[in-house]
Formats: structure tokens, C-alpha cells, sequence
């Protein structure tokens, strides 16, 4: 029996690795929650799985959790609540869990994560920005530690899979699928005109509010090739990012003969926490199998970089390195949440955090603390640079 933590309980990711844990109540059980203010499906999930311990965003939230449960006439005994990150690290933490689900959203993954990897628990992770902002960190620590991380991102635990076919020293490059967004085939000169609610319609994929912008951007991506150049210790050079529309083919690795190992499957979440939760076996799926006779065409094409400029803005990133990238995140997080807001107009995302990049004066990225002070740097600084760009729209 393999317990889980999982943070970010209540999000996509955490509601679907319950439902892969319900599946296989013979081998997982959930002993830790972090569910963060949606306290009415977090009170759902604790009456469903009786964890040991359960984090909310803030006393108050705790408090309105566990007066909801007695309500509910549920018996609470056997569970501590706490709250806040220090809540989130105990649950992270706790010494019922052996492998923690990181999917809490953003920057605010990073710590309890790397608690988790201080604790010597095994990671499943779906928070990209937990390697974006502190790549070597966390993989220096994973390996000094002896535990695994493995990556939930359909596109990363597609490359992980398709790596068992090959020895690294194989590899010639990966190549990471993009759906393309809501604005795939949007003129350059109406991306100006863009709303919020336009840039949320995602034609694919059903995740939270800030990755669908990344995606509409393609900073998701960009954080993305980030990710895989850490978790799988290749350079950006031979990391390729192409737009695939119909998302079935979640990622290739093109190996040193020529061939090119793809991984398929259905745009089911389920499939990639399966396999991070179950490995380094594979059991049998309760979804159903993929109809490759239904597919009909596959599409691929090279991304609009002009128009799409935050994935350049993260290979950049990447190779002026240290803590670039934690500042490039912290700036697209400011950026995308304004432009949400409607702050800012869609293509000042990328012109906020080239800015911001602009101006990084650069740091070290082997400390904790150096790079959470670039990340606060960098949300000051998109900040500053936002004010006064309320959007003009027709």
C-alpha cells in the first residue's frame, strides 16, 4: 500500500489522482490533503477518504472546513487541520506519506515540494514552476536524497515514458507537443483585442485559469521546455517544441539512428497520475483505450514565435540561467493574473516579462533563498512595469 499526499487537492489534478487512487483501493490510500480555500469540495474529499491530516489556505478556512464536516454530522477525530504553507509543508511532510502529489498552482508549490524532498518522500509533479524556478535544487536534492521525481505534465511523463526505449547518451533531441491554444490561427494584428474569457476557451484541455493563459500564450510551454531540460538533463538545444492541435501525441524523443518514439494516448489526466503513482510498473487503465481508427489526421507544425513571444522569452531564460527563470515566472504569474483582471490587455504579457528579464541583474540558483528572493524581485518589478496599461479594447 503506497500513501499519498497530494497538494493542490481540490484543483484538476488532485481531483483526478483521487479518482485513480479510488480505482485501487488495494495499493494507494490518501493521507494528507491540501485543498486551499475551496472548502466545500475539500470537505467532500475528507469525508470521502479520512486523511490524517488536512491543509486549508488560512485559520479562518480551517475553522469553516471543520465546522462544515460537523455539520455533515463527520466525524473529525483522527484528522489534524492545519493551514497556510506551514500547513501545506506539515501535510508534505507528514510521516504517513510516501510519495507527495505536488499540484498546487504557481510559484507557491516550490516550498512544500522541496520539503517534501528534505523529508525523503518520493515526488509525483505536476507543478512545473517547482523546476522552473529551482531546477538544479531540487534534482541536486533528489539525487542526494535517492528518491525520484516523476513528472504528472502528460508532456513530461509522455518523454519518461518514451526514455525507457533508449539510454540517454541515445538521445538526440525531445520534442515536446503544444495544443496551440485558443489562438492558433487568431491574426497577429487581434491579439491586442483578446479578452479573458476568449484566452479561458480552451479547445482541448479542461485545467485552472492561470495554466489555460500559459497555454494561450504559450509560456506553458516555454515553462515546460524549462522543466524537461532539468528533469531529463538536456540542453535547451536539443529540447523542440511543435504545435500539435488535435493533442493525442503528448510528446516524441527522437533517438541519435533517426527514430522517433511517440507516446499516444487520450487527453485524460488519469493516464499520466496512473503511471507516475504505479511506477515503475504499469497496471491496467478503467479508462478506455484509445480508437487510433477514429483519429483521422494528426497535424504538426512549427510555432508562431513571433506571435507567441513568451516561448522565446523562456529559452532565453533558460540559458542566461541562475535564477532567471524564477524571475521570468514570477512575471508571467504578475502578468497573467492582471491581464485576468483586466489590467492589462493580452499582449502585454510578454512585454512585461521581457521587461522584467531586461532588468535581472542575475543571481545564484543553489539556495532556497536566493531564488525566492528572485521571485519576489520579479513581482515587484512586473508590477512597477504594469502600472498605468489598463487595456483599450473596441
Amino acid at each position: 500500500m503506497k500513501s499519498i499526499s497530494i497538494l493542490g487537492s481540490t484543483g484538476s489534478i488532485g481531483t483526478n489522482a483521487l479518482r485513480v487512487i479510488d480505482a485501487f483501493p488495494d495499493a494507494f490510500c490518501a493521507v494528507g490533503l491540501a485543498g486551499g480555500r475551496n472548502i466545500a469540495d475539500l470537505a467532500s474529499q475528507v469525508q470521502a477518504v479520512r486523511p490524517v491530516i488536512v491543509s486549508c489556505w488560512d485559520r479562518e478556512s480551517a475553522d469553516d472546513l471543520q465546522a462544515l464536516l460537523r455539520s455533515r454530522g463527520h466525524d473529525t477525530e483522527g484528522t489534524r487541520f492545519v493551514h497556510g504553507r506551514e500547513g501545506n509543508i506539515e501535510v508534505a511532510c507528514h510521516p504517513a506519506a510516501d510519495m507527495v502529489l505536488s499540484a498546487i498552482s504557481g510559484a507557491a508549490g516550490l516550498v512544500p515540494t522541496h520539503s517534501a524532498l528534505e523529508a525523503g518522500k518520493s515526488i509525483a509533479l505536476a507543478n512545473k514552476e517547482t523546476l522552473v524556478m529551482a531546477g538544479r535544487l531540487m534534482m541536486d536534492r533528489a539525487r542526494q536524497k535517492g528518491v525520484e521525481i516523476l513528472p504528472v505534465d502528460s508532456e513530461h511523463n509522455a518523454i519518461h515514458q518514451c526514455l525507457r526505449g533508449g539510454r540517454r547518451r541515445e538521445v538526440r533531441r525531445l520534442i515536446l507537443t503544444a495544443s496551440g491554444g485558443p489562438f492558433l490561427k487568431t491574426p497577429r494584428d487581434q491579439m491586442p483585442s483578446v479578452t479573458p474569457g476568449q484566452a479561458l476557451n480552451h479547445p482541448t484541455w479542461n485545467m485552472g485559469r492561470k495554466i489555460t493563459i500559459d497555454s494561450a500564450t504559450l509560456m506553458n510551454k516555454g515553462l515546460e521546455v524549462i522543466e524537461a531540460s532539468w528533469l531529463f538533463g538536456v540542453p535547451p538545444e536539443e529540447i523542440e517544441v511543435t504545435v500539435h492541435p488535435q493533442s493525442i501525441v503528448h510528446s516524441m524523443v527522437e533517438f541519435v539512428d533517426g527514430s522517433i518514439l511517440a507516446h499516444l494516448g487520450l487527453t485524460d489526466m488519469r493516464l499520466a497520475i496512473q503511471y507516475a503513482l504505479s511506477y515503475p510498473e504499469r497496471w491496467n487503465s478503467p479508462l478506455p483505450s484509445l480508437d487510433i481508427s477514429k483519429l483521422g489526421r494528426l497535424e504538426f507544425e512549427k510555432p508562431d514565435r513571433e506571435k507567441f513571444r513568451c516561448l522565446n522569452l523562456a529559452y532565453a531564460a533558460l540559458a542566461q540561467g541562475g535564477t532567471a527563470p524564477a524571475a521570468l515566472n514570477a512575471a508571467n504569474e504578475v502578468a497573467v493574473d492582471l491581464f485576468l483582471n483586466d489590467a492589462i490587455g493580452f499582449h502585454r504579457i510578454p512585454e512585461v516579462i521581457e521587461s522584467v528579464l531586461a532588468s535581472h541583474a542575475g543571481g545564484r540558483d543553489d539556495s532556497l533563498e536566493s531564488i525566492l528572493e528572485a521571485d519576489a524581485w520579479g513581482r515587484r518589478e512586473a508590477q512597477r512595469l504594469s502600472r498605468g496599461a489598463r487595456p483599450k479594447r473596441d
